[in-house]
């Protein structure tokens, strides 16, 4: 059954705004953007129903926001799958009318498809003695698609691969789960067996200037809700590896995809990485500075960091363990408990060296700038990057 599909809608008008997020036919930059836009909703088909009436208020500010920073190519992270309907319903009933004073904005491609949340393993993956929970799901998930990704775009897409069901135990050198006495956590039977992306990832492209650009999307899981042994930080290390790896044909060569076909992009091959990657360079929870394999990996550019001073205000006023981080919170990109977390940059959209960046920005206006009123609609914030494809 072929689970991706392009959506293609009529595109009824075009409208210029006349903002710093205009449009701008004159201007050779592509904008890519990630948004975790926290819409992974506790019932199957919770998020269908809201998308069909038009009028539910948090998608409205979602809309509102896409509309405001006008990204061509977006990934949207935590958008539950249920068919790619839900795009067309998103994109029909609210990015395509005006939302709090902001143009519309629509989109002539679409692809979804499904993800391993909520995929029943049949194993015991979190080890207490009961299969069948959400923990037990090939990714966390109380039913398949909760938490899926979703991407919209101004130019032709396609998937171009799928890991989906690629094992983490074919990964050399994984970074397994250990026990205090070194013993491995998951039984062997079940490492074995294990997937390594929790929800998928993807290699989706992107047809714009007459050549091919590499849309590399995915959500690795929170490097915390385990134990000792940290499994979801070494999982989350993993996930955000197999794209270092995938972009170097030195290192690709144990890659394979869910079609069976091997190894990873070739040397000439232009990229961008985007996702909500649950990893901070400087603070948290993550395994061995997980972004680290990409922020300092010598294929990709990460000289440009969005920054806000809606994060930098939101870091002063909420304080808690805001004062303890050592990192710029002019950076971050997430909206995070105080108490245990504070706020954190785990949200990129990272271009291959061999790409021209324009700019980069993370939409978090501080409370004196348009915008601020939609904000709270997700602990995260969109980030954007322009690129000239050349």
């Amino acid at each position: 059954m072929q689970i991706f599909r392009s959506l293609s809608i009529f595109l009824c008008s075009l409208v210029l705004l006349q903002s710093a997020f205009a449009d701008d036919e004159d201007t050779p930059a592509i904008r890519f953007a990630t948004f975790n836009i926290a819409m992974g909703l506790d019932s199957e088909g919770a998020l269908y129903e809201r998308l069909q009436s038009g009028e539910d208020e948090a998608l409205k500010k979602v809309a509102a926001i896409i509309q405001q920073v006008r990204p061509d190519v977006l990934l949207l992270n935590e958008f539950d799958w249920y068919e790619l309907d839900s795009a067309w319903l998103f994109i029909n009933n609210y990015l395509d009318k005006r939302q709090y004073g902001q143009q519309a904005i629509t989109y002539a491609h679409a692809l979804s498809g499904a993800v391993n949340t909520g995929v029943d393993s049949g194993l015991d993956l979190d080890g207490n003695g009961v299969k069948g929970e959400a923990a037990d799901a090939w990714g966390y998930g109380k039913f398949p698609g909760q938490y899926g990704m979703m991407v919209l775009s101004r130019f032709p897409v396609a998937l171009k691969r799928s890991f989906r069901q690629f094992k983490w135990a074919d990964m050399p050198a994984a970074l397994v789960p250990l026990n205090r006495d070194g013993t491995s956590w998951y039984p062997e039977p079940v490492f074995n067996q294990l997937r390594l992306s929790s929800k998928s990832h993807w290699d989706v492209t992107v047809s714009a200037n007459d050549q091919n650009l590499h849309f590399l999307v995915s959500h690795p899981t929170p490097p915390v809700f385990d134990g000792p042994e940290d499994r979801n930080g070494a999982r989350n290390y993993d996930e955000i590896r197999l794209w270092a790896d995938y972009i170097d044909p030195s290192r690709s060569g144990y890659i394979y995809d869910d079609a069976g076909a091997r190894g990873g992009l070739d040397e000439t091959a232009k990229f961008i990485i985007a996702g909500d990657l649950n990893a901070d360079p400087v603070d948290g929870d993550s395994s061995g500075n997980a972004i680290g394999q990409l922020l300092r990996h010598p294929l990709v550019d990460a000289t440009c960091v969005p920054l806000s001073k809606g994060a930098e205000q939101a870091s002063a006023l909420q304080a808690g363990k805001n004062l303890e981080q050592k990192g710029n919170p002019a950076a971050d990109t997430g909206d995070f408990n105080d108490q245990y977390t504070g706020n954190m940059r785990i949200d990129y959209v990272l271009p291959s060296a061999s790409l021209k960046i324009i700019g980069c920005g993370v939409f978090w206006p501080a409370s004196n700038e348009p915008g601020h009123d939609l904000i709270g609609v997700s602990d995260h914030r969109l980030v954007w990057l322009d690129i000239d494809p050349g």
